[in-house]
């Protein structure tokens, strides 16, 4: 008989199961509510799988709610947030996406220079009413 059907057959390698998280488990991690984290996935920004009524949300899933958090911290629109993530997951070359996300920033910045100059102008005109007001209380107290 040949040795090789004497010895045990070995067991095929085993597959390490791919990360799972529930939506507590994400909502925890990421310190945003379970509503917030449905709300995403009816925007399509996250897919998870149903076991019945729960639930499952993969490693990709979990990776699309980080973008989706930190676009939202930049104060982007959940719009372009899933035009940006989406744009990410194709396997194409990574040109065109960085130049349409140097695009969204450029946009976003300047939104937020334009408010910031508003923001500077208020002051400048409440420090001058502030200013104003001390001088009419100093004109009054010297009378």
């Amino acid at each position: 008989m040949p040795v090789a059907a004497v010895l045990p057959r070995p067991s095929p390698p085993a597959v390490a199961a791919a990360p799972t998280f529930t939506i507590g488990e994400l909502a925890r991690e990421f310190g945003v509510t379970t509503r917030a984290i449905r709300f995403y996935e009816d925007c399509g920004l996250l897919d998870p799988a149903r076991a019945g009524r729960n639930r499952i949300y993969s490693a990709r899933d979990r990776t699309r709610l980080r973008l989706t958090l930190r676009g939202k911290r930049l104060g982007l629109k959940l719009a372009e947030v899933k035009e940006l993530v989406d744009m990410y997951e194709t396997r194409r070359d990574t040109g065109p996406q960085l130049r349409r996300f140097l695009g969204v920033l450029a946009r976003h910045r300047a939104q937020l220079e334009q408010r910031l100059g508003d923001l500077q102008a208020t002051l400048a005109e409440v420090t001058a009413h502030e200013e104003e007001a001390r001088r009419l209380l100093g004109t009054r107290s010297a009378t």
